[in-house]
């Protein structure tokens, strides 16, 4: 994956529920876990249906670790996939994105067929 901005490579560690997060979005939920003065919060990421094209994707901070939940830390970040997500979130990647066009998450994800035009939702 390459920063559009600087068109340099972007660094991601493998995952083992196939989930990558890049070294600019593991800083930026270190700052936001830094801010909220929380230590205890895991970065989950799952997929749930709804939106206009079936499936939604939702990133959230959450203190619970449940049962199929699958762990993989990227230097002090913890990000937790459900098992009904993983299958459709292997190979993704989220990263951050702070720009003039763009600023937030971003989710790449090699296994969504399409997306509706405001990319919230997938199929």
């Amino acid at each position: 994956m390459t920063d559009i901005a600087t068109n340099t490579p972007v660094e991601a560690t493998p995952a083992a529920h196939g989930v990558l997060l890049t070294d600019a979005a593991a800083e930026k939920v270190k700052n936001l876990l830094q801010q909220e003065g929380r230590d205890d919060l895991r970065l989950r990421v799952a997929v749930q249906p709804g939106g206009c094209s079936g499936l939604i994707y939702q990133l959230y901070f959450d203190e619970r670790f449940l049962d199929g939940d699958q762990a993989v830390d990227f230097d002090g970040v913890e990000v937790i996939v459900d098992d009904m997500s993983v299958p459709y979130l292997d190979g993704a990647t989220i990263d951050f994105k702070d720009t003039i066009s763009e600023q937030g998450f971003t989710i790449d994800n090699p296994n969504a067929a399409g997306s509706c035009a405001c990319g919230d939702s997938f199929h």
